[in-house]
């Protein structure tokens, strides 16, 4: 799991939560938003349970 952000052309920030398997490199699950809550968090990842 790991945050990561950007700015768009219009200059706002997006943050990115991605989570990643690391045996195979493969992305489970990609977030993206202009803020990411603990509550969002936790329900992305239950989701992706």
């Amino acid at each position: 799991m790991n945050f990561m952000s950007d700015n768009s052309e219009n200059h706002c920030r997006l943050r990115t939560f991605n989570v990643i398997d690391d045996f195979n490199r493969e992305a489970l699950g990609i977030d993206i938003a202009v803020s990411l809550s603990a509550g969002r968090i936790t329900r992305y990842l239950g989701r992706l349970a």
